[in-house]
């Protein structure tokens, strides 16, 4: 006979339709009642949700764990830690590892890390043998191990024959490539966007063209072989507005965004802190806008974080010479609350950052299972696997970069406040976060 293990009381479950008020009982990985009252029994656990929203985990589409070669950064248990601390109960690895994650062995042995991590980790594969652009990766291999998506983030492929021969492989495969687009010849030697404050700043300049020219050539490589490809961190408003005619057009195209490109611009690189340098680099407000545009009328599918940490020692150089990126797992919600909620409601600000995200990388119910994970994004319901974010959308977060579980703490965000705060994480029914504290 079914036992509860765990309720999550008073709080109102995230649907597709809407907010419903109701407790969660679930009982070893999955849900198993759902009402307007449930009675604990004795010895069960109770997770107080009262003003709170329950969400399916979050999923990340963009993590940098950087190990393999740079755990001094981040770690998969740290990384997979500030995620659950963040409401996130799956992240994807991105493959700028060292060495690169182009190989079924490395990606076995990052899969092995994360098997008693706080969130789970899938792990997305190297498109090049070392993300060189030069020769294709062992997609097959790597496919074949469960592995969906695939990229060489950090860098684009350059070589439009390439990534061609690329997209012919993936359709095959089923999978999908995932592109960080930017120009190496239009980007060379920049620091951050091209524009006012460059010039105002004295500091090379990557234009917005560097992005836009690649959204179009790829679109135009979809378009050719009908394979799927999914656009990173999209930054400006031309990629945004490529994408939504490509989607007009029926392509099989998918995007994402940044929270720091929903929030940020240009201006803040005024003082030269080197923990405002990003890859997209932080854009203008005009493009801002044209995000938060994209994400509401759908164009953009999810919040990713691009969380990519950086020791403290690689960001205390002159801005022009320090390795580009942000952490992001622990502020993404609170800061897509504050930006979104005004204008979106809580079953689609959820939706980008959980069940569609989720889809992309394969990780809903039978996708997951194939591929050896469980499943997120939800719906919340009977027999559902307990992936949960609990959150509480009145209270506030407080950026402290002391107190992030990052090895790192290079955050844009120190000493800001955002409305909303993670409360409790569930991950396959255990609460891995409890009243915003680690369980282990």
């Amino acid at each position: 006979m079914t036992e509860i293990a765990l309720v999550v009381r008073g709080g109102s479950v995230v649907t597709p339709e809407g907010l419903r008020r109701l407790d969660v009982a679930i009982d070893g990985s999955a849900v198993i009642g759902l009402a307007e009252t449930i009675e604990a029994p004795s010895g069960a656990i109770v997770l107080d949700a009262r003003g709170c929203l329950i969400s399916p985990g979050l999923v990340d589409l963009h993590t940098h764990l950087r190990q393999p070669g740079r755990e001094e950064a981040e770690t998969v248990e740290t990384g997979a830690r500030a995620a659950a601390l963040g409401g996130y109960t799956a992240v994807v690895a991105m493959p700028n590892t060292e060495p690169a994650i182009d190989t079924a062995g490395v990606a076995r042995d990052v899969l092995a890390l994360g098997r008693t991590a706080l969130a789970e980790v899938a792990v997305s594969g190297a498109i090049t043998v070392g993300r060189a652009g030069k020769a294709l990766a062992p997609l097959g291999e790597l496919a074949a191990l469960g592995v969906h998506l695939f990229t060489d983030d950090g860098a684009g492929v350059q070589d439009g024959a390439l990534m061609r021969r690329a997209l012919d492989y993936a359709k095959g495969l089923g999978v999908t490539l995932a592109q960080h687009c930017e120009d190496e010849n239009l980007a060379a030697g920049g620091a951050m966007h091209e524009g006012c404050w460059s010039s105002r700043l004295g500091l090379p300049g990557i234009p917005a063209a560097a992005e836009e020219s690649m959204v179009a050539r790829d679109i135009q490589l979809v378009r050719l072989t009908g394979a799927p490809v999914h656009f990173l961190h999209l930054s400006t408003a031309g990629s945004v507005e490529l994408v939504r005619q490509a989607k007009a057009e029926g392509l099989p195209v998918t995007a994402e965004a940044a929270p720091h490109h929903m929030l940020l611009t240009h201006a803040e690189v005024v003082d030269y802190d080197p923990v405002f340098k990003v890859n997209p680099p932080l854009r203008t407000e005009s493009d801002v806008a044209a995000v938060l545009a994209g994400l509401c009328d759908g164009t953009i599918d999810a919040v990713a974080t691009d969380h990519a940490p950086h020791a403290p020692e690689a960001k205390d150089v002159p801005f022009d010479q320090a390795p580009t990126g942000m952490l992001g797992l622990q502020t993404a919600l609170p800061l897509a609350w504050q930006v979104l909620s005004p204008v979106l409601p809580p079953e689609r600000i959820f939706a980008l950052m959980s069940a569609q995200p989720a889809a992309i990388a394969a990780l809903r119910a039978t996708d997951a299972r194939r591929a050896g994970h469980s499943a997120h994004g939800g719906p919340i319901e009977i027999g559902a696997t307990a992936n949960l974010c609990v959150f509480d959308p009145t209270a506030s977060t407080v950026v402290d970069p002391m107190r992030l579980a990052s090895r790192s703490r290079n955050t844009p965000y120190a000493g800001r406040s955002f409305t909303g705060a993670v409360r409790h994480t569930v991950l396959r029914g255990e609460a891995v976060v409890i009243d915003a504290v680690a369980q282990r």
